[in-house]
């Protein structure tokens, strides 16, 4: 197997410096949280739209994505077309809950809608969550250098974690949009080239492509409503657009791009404008997999013979090994970059919600003291960028990278989509019920996930239940955690006060003033 050259390590050097130097840029004139954590509220739609779109496609998916359909193949693509069930939704019923001058988290408008229990539940819940994602985020990239380089595992998982703390830490929310946006653009280019690439290769170029996945059924879709199969069309459709609604709708990377457009008008124009790209995007990312496994039955495959670990890694295989010097190494720094641009805006937001939910609630005072909160928000930057670094090093024990991210979703996810569809599209729910529904949630999951290994422990009669608990797909776990929530904390509420119709003004769907958030 062909290792880096020097003009390789040269071109990924280069580009990284780079990515590192445009994140420092915008360090300067940074005056106050607002600007830090929001870039002062002044990001047009387009840049807006590329920005939400990179959150869910980094590294992870330019490594996990070919992999996917190099391996199993075009049946997770069918969940790229819920985004048109999830964006449409999240333009027209929940933004208009979010985009408010005064919230800098999404975890504000529980709050106000329940109480701050709530709201520190769910932001602790996202902390979490996007804590092990980022993880993932982090470990993807190294994955890859260690098999196409040789550097090993622990020194590239911790350059990652380091240089994007750095300039995360001193270049704020301008500096995570904006190598969003030229990672975004990098991506995907670079798959288009390596795409090419390999059609001109065989010598029946893209019939090519077609026949060969035909002849290996990976244009085969499983129509099937058995829960326990792992990818079936309706779970893709419909556990699909759930999954991507918790990305879009209860989780602060995702809000917190929302909260920086100049206006409501134009962050919902933005998500429009990114439910058109992503399926292009999405298409060549699925679509390499095909042409890679293409490529590979007529020179030999290098997973069967074992010159690959594990099918994660087939892309990068192919760019050192195929394409001419010097490209690997650019290509392998923009895998490893989009991974730095995940990772900060991460990081980021973890530290919006750490700050205004935690530190500002329980210390009022902090408010105003904006050369306070300014060190604050950099040390808690640091902070987060070391714990990620540390989980990296564990995320290999959660399956493939694709399996991995989206179990994370799901497990943490479900249950804080459900605080949040209780809160905006039901009246009669309180927060001691909304308390309820979301440990009922979570612990149903705890059982899903885990429930092979409890098995083992319970007595016969509970087995059988547990073991097809265990058994579920993971694209159905968020619609479990959702489902059990609602139900459960709208029972739950019965047994309480009922909210009045003003504590619920504006902060449910029946009593929301539409025209009000127009003119935002």
């Amino acid at each position: 197997m062909t290792h880096f050259s020097w003009i390789d390590y040269t071109a990924f050097g280069l580009y990284l410096l780079a990515t590192a130097a445009i994140g420092l840029a915008f360090s300067r004139g940074q005056k106050d949280v607002k600007e830090y954590l929001l870039a002062s509220r002044s990001i047009g739609s387009v840049v807006l739209s590329m920005t939400v779109l990179a959150a869910f496609f980094s590294g992870i998916s330019f490594l996990a994505a070919p992999s996917e359909t190099y391996t199993n193949g075009i049946g997770f693509f069918v969940t790229m077309v819920s985004f048109f069930i999830a964006t449409p939704f999240t333009a027209t019923f929940i933004l208009p809950f979010f985009y408010n001058s005064r919230f800098f988290t999404a975890y504000q408008y529980l709050d106000e809608r329940f109480d701050g229990r709530i709201r520190m539940l769910a932001s602790g819940s996202f902390i979490l969550r996007v804590t092990l994602w980022l993880a993932a985020a982090t470990y993807a990239p190294a994955l890859a250098l260690e098999q196409v380089t040789g550097l090993p595992l622990w020194f590239t998982i911790l350059c990652t974690g380091v240089v994007t703390t750095i300039y995360t830490t001193f270049g704020g929310m301008r500096a995570v949009i904006w190598t969003d946006v030229m990672q975004l653009l990098v991506l995907f280019g670079g798959m288009v080239v390596i795409m090419f690439t390999a059609v001109d290769q065989l010598p029946e170029g893209w019939s090519q492509v077609v026949s060969t996945a035909q002849k290996h059924h990976l244009f085969d879709l499983n129509w099937s409503l058995d829960p326990t199969v792992r990818i079936t069309v309706w779970a893709a459709l419909i556990g699909g657009a759930v999954m991507n609604l918790v990305q879009m709708a209860s989780d602060q990377v995702a809000v917190q791009r929302y909260l920086t457009a100049k206006s409501y008008t134009e962050a919902k124009r933005g998500l429009w404008i990114k439910l058109w790209l992503t399926l292009p995007v999405t298409a060549v990312f699925y679509g390499t997999g095909l042409v890679l496994f293409g490529f590979y039955q007529m020179k030999g495959d290098p997973v069967a013979a074992g010159l690959v670990k594990k099918a994660d890694t087939i892309l990068p295989f192919f760019v050192v090994n195929e394409l001419p010097v010097g490209f690997a190494g650019l290509f392998i720094a923009a895998i490893y970059a989009a991974s730095m641009s995940t990772i900060s805006a991460g990081i980021n937001s973890l530290t919006s919600a750490t700050l205004i939910d935690f530190y500002q609630k329980l210390a009022p005072g902090l408010v105003n003291d904006e050369p306070r909160q300014m060190r604050l928000s950099r040390w808690l930057t640091a902070f987060y960028g070391s714990a990620v670094i540390a989980f990296a090093f564990l995320v290999h024990r959660l399956g493939t990278l694709l399996e991995a991210t989206n179990k994370v979703i799901s497990l943490v996810g479900g249950p804080l989509l459900g605080l949040f569809f209780l809160g905006m599209f039901t009246t009669r729910t309180n927060a001691r019920g909304a308390l309820w529904g979301w440990a009922a949630g979570f612990f149903t999951l705890l059982c899903v996930s885990f429930g092979k290994s409890i098995a083992s422990i319970v007595p016969a009669s509970l087995q059988g239940v547990f073991t097809t608990l265990g058994s579920t797909s993971f694209l159905w776990w968020t619609i479990v955690g959702i489902t059990i929530t609602m139900v459960v904390g709208m029972i739950a509420s019965r047994f309480g006060h009922a909210p009045s119709a003003r504590q619920l003004q504006d902060l449910t769907w029946s009593h929301l003033d539409k025209a009000k958030i127009g003119e935002q």
